[in-house]
């Protein structure tokens, strides 16, 4: 068998249950020490003044918006240029704070924002970019920020795949390129928590205490209550596990990419597309995902499970074909559409053998559509 992601030979790498019984001990469950030392190791990994660990990826989104709108800096119906092909989760942020999605093509080369697309999806309400770094690899952030300053806008990076992705500078990474940084730690991320978590990263001092506000309930000492805040704080168990994990985060990436790359190398059929990466910045691209694409996919699919091989649709319906956006259902995205119909993700992991791979691709060259 080949498992998509074997998250309990990931984690059995660290000593956890000694730390747990330390943990245990201490007695502090909720924001004590362990959660400030991550913020602190995080933000520095990130190259970020500031990291503010929250209870998703989802809500990490989610804060910033809501931090944005408590500073004046988004209004009610403004506008945020956000790509259909992204997990439901970027475009919830976006409505659950009474904000209209623009969605956007992606690129059928790398499946990331089309950056030359951009001025064509500019209106009068347009106030925000939230570039996705699909599948692990870093949209271009240069592009992108040189559009938002020409027009004014802020730059909300969705880095819930790309833990660690930079382009040449290791001291800047996914999550410090914008305005703002949103980071899932869900089990299955190249960073991943032995549950929900997620964080924030920013410069802006004023952002990063209005956000600290209001995932503690609005609070900035307890029983005062100066915002209208959710519960969206990062559990201390959790910051235990990505302290543990973080220092291996760089060499866990090294080994995904080694993996990318054998696909790479060994994929060789005329019905699979391989994805594109860009080899003049390796490290632009953590391999959260191998996505490849065929238009012969429930029939690759379907013999892939024979012979072992488990595989995953990431994510088969754009955002804006789904039912909860029927106002958008009228849009027609043709790019992402064609590009939803035919993706696959392959198995990837930072704990996953070459040879596994080398097997993989074998069985994959073996495929007769």
């Amino acid at each position: 068998m080949f498992p998509f992601i074997d998250l309990a030979k990931i984690n059995a790498r660290f000593d956890l249950e000694r730390a747990f019984g330390a943990f245990v001990q201490r007695a502090q469950y909720i924001q004590g020490e362990e959660s400030a030392s991550f913020e602190h190791e995080f933000a520095a990994y990130c190259g970020s003044r500031h990291c503010i660990g929250v209870s998703s990826g989802s809500s990490a989104l989610y804060l910033i918006l809501k931090a944005y709108k408590q500073l004046g800096k988004l209004r009610d119906e403004d506008a945020i240029i956000v790509p259909t092909n992204t997990y439901i989760a970027s475009v919830f942020a976006i409505t659950q704070n009474n904000l209209t999605p623009i969605f956007a093509e992606p690129s059928a080369r790398d499946f990331l924002l089309d950056v030359s697309r951009l001025e064509s999806l500019l209106t009068p309400r347009v106030r925000a970019i939230m570039p996705v770094h699909l599948y692990g690899q870093l949209c271009d952030m240069q592009a992108i920020n040189a559009f938002a300053k020409a027009h004014n806008l802020l730059v909300i990076e969705d880095s819930a795949q790309a833990h660690g992705a930079y382009v040449r500078d290791p001291h800047t990474r996914a999550g410090a390129y914008g305005d703002a940084g949103a980071f899932s730690f869900y089990p299955a991320k190249n960073l991943g928590a032995l549950g929900d978590g997620g964080a924030i990263t920013t410069d802006d001092d004023e952002l990063a205490l209005t956000i600290r506000c209001l995932a503690n309930a609005g609070s900035v000492s307890k029983y005062t209550h100066t915002l209208d805040g959710i519960n969206a704080r990062l559990d201390s168990l959790q910051a235990l596990v990505l302290r543990a994990k973080l220092p291996l985060l760089d060499s866990d990436n090294a080994h995904r990419r080694a993996i990318a790359e054998l696909y790479a190398r060994s994929i060789s059929h005329s019905e699979i597309i391989l994805p594109h990466f860009r080899t003049s910045s390796p490290h632009s691209h953590v391999w959260h995902l191998f996505v490849i694409r065929t238009k012969a996919r429930e029939r690759l699919r379907s013999y892939l499970a024979r012979n072992g091989v488990q595989s995953i649709i990431h994510y088969p319906t754009p955002v804006h074909k789904q039912q909860v956006y029927a106002r958008y259902n009228h849009l027609e995205l043709p790019i992402a559409q064609i590009l939803q119909s035919e993706i696959l993700s392959l198995p990837i992991s930072q704990v996953q053998s070459f040879a596994h791979t080398q097997k993989i691709a074998e069985i994959l060259n073996a495929f007769v559509g």
